[in-house]
């Protein structure tokens, strides 16, 4: 079943078509990678609307799909195409829409009944069909080789912003299209920041540094956490990284299809909690990754998600002690029947550098 008859299948009723202008829903659905244009979804017909800008490569990426040019604004062609459609009502992403343009659409659409649904293709892209889980192992074997770069380049002496630059560089070079995120590269008490974005700190000998990153290949992320340290460890730093490869692998080992996200956290949670550092473990232990960084399923102590075959999601404990710094060991793992495949093959023994 193609992508678009899987939304068919899920069709609210009542509902004529769907408006899809989120990015990632627009590439997931029609193959399109342009960066303007929305989609139209109707029971039997499918409609790519765009300017002349991006025409020629919607017709390229998107064969089976009616092309319609916009003019001037979207919603001039949208009203072109609603009133030969004879389209009455209208759902439209939810998350995707402010309140501002929610007031625009219902006064230049007086006639039309607009449903705001909310995460119906987002919970399609949940499970990776094999295409998505090769393009997402291959982003995460660049991400591998780029750690591989990295440990050869870092030194005392350096920043933080010289390893998260020297790092975007490789992967670009090796064709990567971008990063998933902003590099996390923290080093020293600065490694204590769960989201330390790259600074102008000097790296020192005997700091931890976490280097947290990612890049998108074909269009699908990936996303690695590694604490490396330079200079040889403290009995304190070398306890907290066993406890965080202790909890890591015990999250790893009980991942299968049919478990519940929550229990898998907890599982992590109860080996760092028991060794004392449960107040420096504060967000979940992992989350979905696609064609963005961060989507369903959720692995933490609220989530209800059950885990399905196909899912890609990280696993990524941490104990973060303010002024004192932290550790976090992160993999990305595809979800099957009897366990999970893991994506990331860097070592995780403590690397001294």
């Amino acid at each position: 079943m193609s992508r678009v008859d899987r939304l068919r299948a899920a069709w609210d009723d009542g509902v004529d078509v769907y408006l899809i202008q989120q990015p990632e829903n627009r590439r997931y659905l029609s193959g399109f990678t342009g960066s303007a244009g929305f989609l139209i979804v109707s029971p039997e017909k499918k409609w790519i609307v765009t300017d002349f800008r991006y025409w020629e490569q919607a017709r390229l990426q998107s064969t089976d799909w009616t092309l319609h040019q916009q003019q001037g604004a979207w919603t001039e062609a949208l009203k072109e195409l609603a009133a030969e459609q004879r389209w009455r009502t209208i759902a439209i992403e939810a998350a995707y829409v402010t309140v501002e343009q929610k007031e625009k659409l219902e006064k230049a659409f007086p006639t039309v009944d607009w449903v705001y649904q909310s995460g119906k293709i987002d919970q399609l892209r949940v499970r990776k069909d094999s295409a998505e889980q090769d393009a997402i192992a291959r982003s995460a074997s660049l991400a591998d080789r780029g750690f591989e770069h990295i440990l050869g380049v870092m030194r005392p002496g350096m920043t933080e912003r010289d390893v998260a630059l020297e790092l975007e560089f490789f992967l670009r070079r090796q064709g990567a299209q971008g990063t998933s995120f902003e590099f996390i590269v923290a080093s020293g008490e600065r490694s204590a920041l769960p989201h330390g974005v790259a600074s102008e700190k000097v790296i020192e000998k005997g700091e931890l540094l976490t280097l947290d990153f990612g890049c998108i290949l074909d269009g699908y992320c990936s996303d690695m956490t590694r604490t490396v340290l330079f200079g040889q460890p403290t009995t304190e730093q070398r306890r907290v990284y066993d406890i965080v490869l202790e909890a890591q692998e015990k999250a790893l080992s009980a991942i299968a299809a049919g478990k519940n996200g929550r229990d898998i956290d907890r599982l992590a949670r109860q080996v760092i909690e028991q060794a004392g550092y449960g107040d420096h473990f504060g967000h979940g232990l992992g989350h979905g990754v696609g064609l963005v960084v961060h989507e369903n399923p959720r692995l933490s102590p609220s989530s209800s998600d059950i885990l399905e075959t196909g899912q890609a999601v990280t696993v990524e404990p941490g104990i973060y002690v303010p002024g004192w710094g932290g550790v976090r060991i992160e993999d990305l793992v595809i979800v099957t029947d009897g366990g999970c495949r893991n994506l990331t093959s860097s070592p995780k023994e403590l690397c001294v550098l």
